[in-house]
């Protein structure tokens, strides 16, 4: 039985390019497949796939057709055939599910998934922790991303690490940035402890 890691954020928070490095760590010692949502397009399917040395199959693109966070939360039909076409022929340890770019509200179904990462950037603004959000409350683990980014879009981190710790309580949450291979890491780490749970 496959281990479900949701995955979810605005657009252009980083989610992509964090299964893709995941993905990376992860092939050679365990079996991975993976789901991703675009409304119109299977543009993250067709990036991943050209990326990263899996087979194709391993990497389904679901075309939700609108709201990025109704097929992986109300209707998740389309999703779920896909997890089922990836159990039935790989059997895969890890299974990531990618959702469409979205707001603050999106959440999983936990008959879609086991556990779910909310990917934030601090480009989209230091006041992101402070509106709060389901993805931002509730999920799993929290990343903020692209912390290197903070100078040039004024951005106060010490704030906003206030604000995450204040609304998260004792969830966990990462800061991270692309360059940087050690939060990743503790990424890679995080995804460990699930397997053995």
């Amino acid at each position: 039985m496959s281990i479900k890691i949701g995955i979810a954020g605005p657009v252009g928070s980083g989610k992509t390019a964090i299964i893709e490095q995941l993905t990376n760590v992860l092939k050679n010692e365990y079996s991975v497949g993976i789901v991703t949502n675009d409304i119109y397009t299977t543009e993250d399917a067709n990036y991943l796939k050209h990326h990263l040395e899996l087979e194709d199959d391993r990497i389904i693109g679901v075309e939700t057709g609108g709201c990025p966070h109704t097929a992986i939360r109300d209707d998740i039909s389309a999703n779920q055939n896909a997890v089922e076409a990836l159990e039935k022929k790989f059997n895969p340890d890890i299974i990531f599910i990618e959702s469409g770019g979205d707001n603050l509200s999106a959440t999983f179904s936990y008959e879609l998934i086991d556990y779910y990462m909310y990917i934030i950037d601090v480009a989209q603004g230091a006041d992101i922790p402070r509106k709060k959000g389901a993805g931002l409350l509730f999920s799993d683990l929290l990343v903020i991303n692209k912390t290197d980014l903070a100078p040039y879009v004024e951005v106060n981190l010490e704030s906003m690490v206030q604000d995450v710790q204040d609304n998260r309580k004792n969830k966990p949450y990462l800061f991270m940035n692309n360059k940087n291979k050690s939060t990743l890491l503790k990424i890679h780490e995080w995804i460990l402890c699930l397997l053995v749970q």
